[in-house]
């Protein structure tokens, strides 16, 4: 490949249709702009000069639309032959003249920089570190102190964000599809980690970067990085809930709670950890309690994404009546409490440490615009969705057993069941305190409806295997 004057932006088409971390692939895009936000100050002498581009994406199917990607890079005069795997392109740069370009996240003379100038940061009054000629603005909470002597390592099987540890003491998450204004994960675990609480890692700091020229010459804050604490020993919740399954199926033919692994007793943990997380966030982010209109409209929401779901999934149709029902409930209530939530919760954005549970990655659903995203909502969203994921667990583990033994599916489909009806009421009674009232039932079933009719799409289009789970948890709302 030759060199290419200025940034060629097929380097960056090339680069995106092989990460995992794009969100377009499968459509027809184009980078349609290119634009230096700056360079990560370093003091070090022959290394690497660290730059974040944020590169346009635009789109040429129904519905199109416009992306921001971060692509933070590491520019060398000479090939890196340890950096091949992470290799972007070279070109002649109107600043730094021609330069091999490849993934700063790859590069730990890269990523050295970032830490130290979160380091440095903490030194500054107030905890901030203004770059001014690069206009990259490095924010610090007070308490800990960096280990500048920890090597990093960039971890793989991400789908949207990159995530670089610093050996054992800290984890910066890099945000890689970018959009102007406050990303909820960093919001919310600044307030989280100010009250100290014991159910999220601990925010160190933040990166990001004001546009001068946007809105009008106000400016807009893009929010590019956090660094948080690094739980090395924690565990993650989907696979510590598929254990327990597993361990069941293996078993004889015994009840859940009788199993070795019964999961129930963390259920209720973190049922309970949930609740400590809501209430912190009612008590330091807006609340409201809304009217009955607000309880039509999000009933309407419903119905039109169950009215959008059956020519997708056209075995809801024979519920459709059913799930109405629930949503016709909903629409009867005189009133919807709203607070900041988490948006996009279930057992994989859960971790166990020898402390108790933490819940992790606060950005809300991705699909979902960030004005959608920093919305207040109801907690019994979240709820909801943690419901739905106990729901998946069992069936997930029955669907890998019926591969090696397909003989009692009808024994496993009962102790599937009977595993996830126990871990969500033990779920459900630790977060709420006790039963629920009428107008609580209301509400989450409404939103458990909901969230089984987005995933029988999701299903659908993704893993067109899986779709019987969420089918029968719809036929299940429907006998209800």
């Amino acid at each position: 490949m030759s060199p290419e004057a200025s940034p060629d932006l097929d380097v960056f088409v090339r680069y995106f249709e092989r990460t995992r971390w794009f969100g377009g692939k499968g459509r027809p895009f184009a980078v349609s702009g290119a634009r230096r936000v700056g360079e990560v100050p370093t003091e070090a002498e022959g290394g690497p000069r660290v730059v974040i581009d944020l590169v346009e994406v635009s789109y040429h199917d129904d519905p199109g639309g416009v992306e921001l990607y971060q692509v933070p890079m590491a520019f060398y005069t000479d090939p890196e032959g340890r950096l091949d795997h992470a290799f972007i392109g070279w070109w002649e740069d109107p600043t730094y003249g021609w330069v091999h370009a490849y993934d700063a996240l790859h590069d730990r003379e890269a990523m050295d920089a970032w830490l130290r100038a979160f380091d440095r940061a903490a030194g500054e009054t107030g905890g901030n570190l203004h770059d001014a000629p690069s206009g990259l603005r490095f924010h610090r909470l007070p308490g800990h102190v960096l280990d500048l002597t920890a090597h990093s390592t960039l971890f793989s099987g991400e789908q949207s964000n990159s995530s670089v540890a610093y050996g054992d003491d800290s984890l910066m998450k890099v945000f890689r599809k970018i959009t102007p204004g406050v990303n909820p994960d960093i919001s919310v675990h600044e307030v989280l980690t100010r009250v100290g609480s014991d159910h999220v890692a601990a925010l160190y700091g933040w990166l990001d970067w004001v546009d001068e020229e946007a809105d009008g010459g106000a400016g807009t804050t893009m929010q590019l990085a956090m660094l948080q604490q690094f739980l090395r020993t924690a565990s993650d919740g989907w696979d510590l809930a598929l254990s327990s399954a597993r361990n069941l199926f293996a078993e004889a033919d015994i009840h859940a709670y009788e199993a070795g692994g019964d999961f129930a007793s963390e259920s209720a943990r973190l049922g309970e950890a949930l609740r400590e997380v809501h209430d912190v966030l009612a008590e330091h982010f807006p609340t409201e309690t809304r009217g009955p209109a607000a309880c039509a409209e999000l009933a309407d929401a419903m119905d039109a994404r169950l009215a959008a779901a059956l020519p997708i999934v056209p075995e809801l149709a024979a519920h459709a009546d059913a799930l109405r029902v629930a949503y016709a409930r909903l629409r009867g209530l005189d009133r919807l409490a709203v607070q900041q939530i988490h948006g996009d919760l279930h057992l994989g954005q859960t971790l166990r440490t020898s402390l108790g549970w933490k819940i992790v990655d606060f950005e809300g659903e991705p699909a979902k615009p960030l004005t959608e995203r920093l919305l207040p909502d109801s907690p019994w969203r979240d709820v909801a969705g943690m419901l739905r994921s106990f729901d998946y667990v069992p069936h997930v583990v029955e669907r890998s057993f019926a591969e090696d033994h397909p003989e009692g599916a009808a024994q496993r489909a009962y102790r599937a069941e009977e595993w996830a009806h126990r871990n969500r009421n033990h779920f459900l009674e630790a977060y709420n305190g006790g039963a629920l009232s009428t107008e609580q039932r209301i509400l989450l079933d409404a939103y458990v409806a909901d969230k089984a009719v987005y995933e029988t799409v999701y299903e659908t289009r993704n893993r067109p295997t899986w779709v019987a789970i969420p089918l029968e948890a719809v036929a299940r709302i429907g006998a209800a």
